[in-house]
């Protein structure tokens, strides 16, 4: 696997225009005739399978499998990639020993223009580096802190909907935007919240919308707008809160310093607080739905898991930090909804060097991509996958399996940073919840699920919070 000797800077009409003027390094798009070789379809002309995919992203990918293999050739999304399936292929691109594969140049054409410079656009050294900084907001003590503060919020609000019946998805959306900003950036809820929560929103939003320059009325120019406003209020906080003690995520990472003792620059943690709290509240606000409606088609695990829940804390006082690892199969339900519905369903990446897989050369500059929604439901590694089974990932069973069988967070150098917040947030969420309401949706009621770009019910998930008698 040789480094090619013919990359030159990507031109600056089709990187600085449409990614931002820090991608003049990317390799440079191949040819569409690079990947002749790799079986597959182009589908329609300009927006080749893109519908297809975005309609009913796991028909097409099961589709494609059957046709050509684990390994086949898509043109989607504005280009041509090569897709790569099953637990060997996570492996080899998630761990990336001989760093292949570029998750910068993968995630960049979607995030770039407004997560620049986040942990997932960064590569190797810079990565690591960065990463290493950052993971001193999710020490110990600071997790101890933010779980006296989810705990209060969560207790809250599932006070306000005990008894009703109501949309979740957009609730426990509004909520994990609230306890982002008391956990991440120590700031009360009210007015300035809102303000920061509507710029995230419109971020996020804009990073799936179709037309990619920041337009006036456009998703795209209201996220450039969310993002300048973002910029101008973290980045004057950064004194002030370097200065502090304050114990929330933002303030742990402007205190920081670097193996040279130098604090991080302030466009740096400008940059990765947006990316941080991008990152955190969509997929745990897919994640915890996706839970919510399991349990609900599943109540006989709302007993078991109440059981366990009420050994670890009474009813309706949540769990500290310290008891988190109490709630063992707590934790098993949560990866199996996980393994169901994985909130990133598909990771991008670009190679940067000449590859083989699966009896095909695959070029430089080629953009690649593994499917944990597909990997999660091969039935040689998830013996009847579409049934909701937490002991799949009791201990006795889990190490039967392949590492890479299950990637919702990722793996390797790029493994989220940020999981074990995920896992406290679902724990505490679900003590609060359980032991206090039954989750209850009407009978025969399956909503439909749009997987892409993050999974979400399309209705919204209909769901009643019944008391506890």
């Amino acid at each position: 696997m040789n480094a090619p000797t013919n990359i030159q800077p990507v031109s600056s009409q089709w990187s600085e225009k449409r990614f931002g003027p820090d991608t003049l390094h990317w390799l440079p798009r191949n040819s569409d005739s690079a990947i002749d070789h790799i079986p597959g379809e182009d589908g329609m002309p300009v927006i080749g399978n893109t519908l297809e995919q975005l309609g009913d992203y796991r028909g097409f990918t099961n589709r494609m499998v059957a046709k050509y293999g684990r390994v086949y050739r898509n043109n989607s999304f504005g280009g041509r990639s090569v897709a790569l399936h099953g637990p060997e292929a996570n492996e080899l691109v998630m761990f990336d020993r001989d760093k292949i594969f570029s998750s910068e140049q993968g995630w960049g054409p979607v995030l770039n223009l407004l997560f620049p410079r986040g942990l997932m656009l960064m590569d190797f050294e810079k990565h690591r580096a960065d990463r290493k900084i950052l993971s001193v907001a999710f020490k110990p003590e600071p997790m101890r802190h933010y779980a006296e503060s989810l705990n209060e919020g969560i207790r809250d609000r599932i006070g306000k909907w005990s008894g009703k019946t109501f949309k979740f998805y957009p609730a426990i959306k509004e909520l994990t935007l609230d306890l982002a900003a008391t956990s991440f950036l120590g700031i009360p809820w009210g007015p300035e919240a809102d303000k920061v929560n509507k710029a995230f929103v419109d971020m996020v939003q804009a990073s799936i919308g179709v037309v990619r320059v920041p337009l006036p009325f456009t998703a795209m120019g209201r996220g450039a707008k969310g993002r300048a406003y973002l910029v101008e209020y973290f980045g004057k906080m950064v004194p002030e809160r370097r200065d502090g003690t304050g114990e929330d995520m933002f303030s742990q990472i402007c205190r920081t310093r670097d193996d040279n003792g130098d604090h991080m620059s302030v466009e740096a943690i400008v940059d990765h607080m947006n990316f941080l709290m991008m990152a955190a509240h969509d997929t745990i606000t897919s994640s915890i739905t996706s839970m919510v409606w399991e349990l609900a088609k599943h109540p006989e695990w709302q007993d078991k898991l109440r059981e366990e829940m009420l050994a670890v804390s009474p009813a309706g006082e949540g769990v500290g930090h310290n008891s988190l690892g109490q709630l063992e199969m707590t934790e098993w339900a949560f990866k199996e909804a996980l393994r169901l519905v994985p909130p990133v369903p598909s990771f991008p990446r670009r190679a940067l060097k000449d590859f083989e897989y699966g009896g095909y050369r695959i070029p430089a500059g080629t953009s690649v991509g593994v499917s944990p929604a597909y990997t999660h439901m091969m039935a040689e590694h998830w013996p009847d996958p579409e049934k909701f089974d937490p002991m799949r990932f009791s201990p006795e069973v889990a190490r039967e399996r392949h590492k890479y069988a299950w990637v919702p967070f990722g793996g390797g150098a790029h493994m989220c940073l940020g999981l074990h917040f995920a896992y406290m947030q679902a724990k505490i969420f679900f003590h609060h919840v359980v032991t206090t309401h039954r989750i209850v949706v009407a009978e025969g009621y399956a909503p439909e699920w749009q997987v892409l770009p993050i999974p979400r019910p399309k209705d919204g998930l209909t769901v009643s919070f019944v008391p506890l008698a």
